[in-house]
């Protein structure tokens, strides 16, 4: 179980560094979009360059972000049987969901993103709009993303089945938001 666990927490780290990409990406897409605002109207000049990478961070803050959010077990789950079952019912539903749902899902998104992505790379498409971006590194999110929330979902995986086997001391405690 040790490797495993090495291999866990190596996946972790990897998902720690995007998370710090995704934490700047929403503090640069708030500059930007307050400089937009001021040289809009107070210079009464616009980009759609300023527009479009707003979205970009949007979109790296969302793809990046969600692995860690997932690894801090602070995604949205269903938990209508969730919260009546104890630590070991929910360690089991919480792996046949990242099994069954979470990586088959992930997967066949990022089997259909990557060859849109490469399609892009390689013609250089950029925006139709005047003064827009490129677009491949916006694209190349869309697989990254899925990779990473693929190898985190695996990370959690190997972490429940470590926990069930006492070999692990995690703590996947779960509350019910209060709304």
């Amino acid at each position: 179980m040790k490797p495993l666990l090495s291999l866990s927490n190596s996946i972790d780290k990897i998902n720690d560094k995007f998370a710090v990409l995704a934490i700047w990406a929403v503090l640069i897409a708030c500059v930007i979009s307050a400089l937009n605002t001021v040289v809009r109207y107070v210079f009464n000049y616009s980009s759609n360059g300023f527009l479009e990478i707003q979205w970009y961070l949007f979109a790296l803050a969302v793809m990046l972000g969600s692995s860690q959010v997932l690894r801090l077990n602070e995604h949205v789950r269903v938990d209508v049987l969730y919260g009546l079952y104890g630590g070991r019912g929910q360690a089991i539903v919480d792996m046949l969901g990242f099994i069954l749902f979470l990586i088959c899902s992930m997967s066949v998104l990022l089997y259909y993103s990557w060859p849109h992505f490469l399609k892009m790379f390689i013609s250089g498409e950029m925006s139709s709009n005047a003064g827009g971006l490129i677009r491949w590194p916006v694209m190349l999110l869309l697989p990254l993303g899925f990779a990473l929330i693929i190898l985190q979902g695996l990370s959690e995986v190997i972490k429940r089945v470590a926990w069930l086997n006492h070999s692990y001391d995690g703590d996947f405690h779960y509350e019910r938001p209060l709304q």
